[in-house]
């Protein structure tokens, strides 16, 4: 279960009231900035697939945070527990069979743990450190499967779980990479376009013009 392999997104959650409230709010500024930018070339589907961005960056805040607390740590004694079952049931076992199935379990927890946080605290630091708990988890593992084997096979054994290791933490770098490259690009399209929009709105004088600016900065995410 590694964050990294994107847990499979189904049906689309009901946004919390904060995110709600965004949208509402950016749905009327579209209403209004289409009626004070006079003469924009923007057309109103442009403006409102500018609006959704902004507001699902917005709502990703708003919802960052929608597991409450007493859910959370319910959640920790849960994995806990699972550990503890899992743990015991390698107790039968022997020798290199006994320590593979530790290692699966110490794994699983370190991943599940990994994993809480990031659905509790819903950061790119936490989600990063989730698809790298994985990783290392894998290797654990594969490093005592390892030992199942002897001399140049086992040298080998191990080279391929480093390397493995080494490939899937550079596949998680890069992932975050692109995401923090998109992000970026992101912002800097959304304020050349509130520049442009703030511009338009110099046409205007009085409550007009005050409203056209207000509008663009819900509208681009500067209020």
């Amino acid at each position: 279960m590694e964050a990294g392999d994107e847990r499979a997104i189904g049906a689309v959650e009901t946004p919390a009231a904060p995110c709600r409230d965004i949208q509402a709010r950016r749905r009327a500024a579209i209403r209004r900035t289409t009626n004070y930018i006079k003469g924009t070339k923007m057309k109103t589907y442009t403006l409102t697939a500018i609006a959704a961005a902004v507001g699902l960056a917005f709502c990703a805040t708003a919802m960052a945070n929608t597991m409450p607390k007493d859910e959370y740590k319910a959640a920790k004694k849960s994995i806990e527990a699972d550990y503890k079952s899992a743990k015991m049931g390698c107790e039968p076992l022997q020798a290199n069979a006994k320590d593979i199935c530790v290692a699966e379990a110490k794994g699983k927890e370190k991943v599940a743990f990994a994993e809480l946080e990031a659905t509790y605290k819903h950061t790119a630091k936490t989600r990063y450190q989730a698809r790298i708990a994985k990783a290392e988890a894998d290797y654990d593992v594969a490093k005592e499967k390892c030992d199942d084997k002897a001399g140049n096979e086992k040298d080998v054994c191990m080279k391929e779980a480093k390397a493995a290791l080494i490939a899937a933490k550079a596949d998680v770098k890069a992932h975050k990479q692109v995401a923090e490259a998109r992000k970026d690009a992101t912002l800097e399209k959304r304020d050349a376009d509130y520049a442009v929009a703030k511009e338009k709105c110099d046409a205007l004088a009085g409550d007009a013009k005050e409203h056209c600016v207000g509008d663009a900065r819900t509208l681009y995410g500067k209020s």
